[in-house]
C-alpha cells in the first residue's frame, strides 16, 4: 500500500480517518466533543463507526480538524499526512528520560521524608 492511500476507502473507515485527523490536530476525544457540543461517547461511537455525525457536525468537525468533508467521508482530497513510523531508538530514549525524571522526583521526595523523620527522632531523643 502506498502512502497516498493510507486513509483511502480500502484501508480506512470514516471513524479511522476521523480519529487520525483528531490525533494529528492534537485533540483528545473529550476536547473534540466539547468543541462540537456533543458527548465524548458520541465521538467514540463515530470513531468506532457505530454511528455517523449529522451534516452540521461533520462540517464543524472538518473545520476543527483542518480536513475536507470529502476526505473524512471518502479519504480523497485534503487530509492530514499519513502517520510516519517512529524511530524505535528515539522512543526508547524518551521513555528512559521520563523514567529518570520520575526516579529523581521520587528520590527528592524520599530525601525530604527522611529529613522529617530525622528531625522527629532528634526531638524525641532530646526530650528523653
Amino acid at each position: 500500500m502506498s502512502d497516498d492511500d493510507w486513509y483511502g476507502p480500502d484501508a480506512a473507515t470514516f471513524g479511522d480517518r476521523m480519529a487520525g485527523a483528531r490525533e494529528q490536530a492534537g485533540m483528545s476525544q473529550a476536547q473534540l466533543a466539547r468543541r462540537l457540543g456533543v458527548k465524548k461517547g458520541t465521538i467514540v461511537a463515530w470513531e468506532e463507526d457505530r454511528s455517523d455525525p449529522r451534516a452540521n457536525r461533520l462540517q464543524m468537525m472538518s473545520g476543527l480538524l483542518n480536513v475536507s468533508i470529502i476526505w473524512l467521508l471518502t479519504g480523497e482530497g485534503d487530509g492530514p499526512e499519513p502517520p510516519q513510523p517512529e524511530d524505535p531508538q528515539s522512543v526508547g530514549l524518551a521513555e528512559l528520560a521520563a523514567e529518570l525524571r520520575e526516579l529523581r522526583s521520587q528520590m527528592r521526595a524520599n530525601a525530604e521524608h527522611a529529613a522529617r523523620i530525622e528531625k522527629r527522632l532528634r526531638t524525641l531523643m532530646q526530650e528523653g
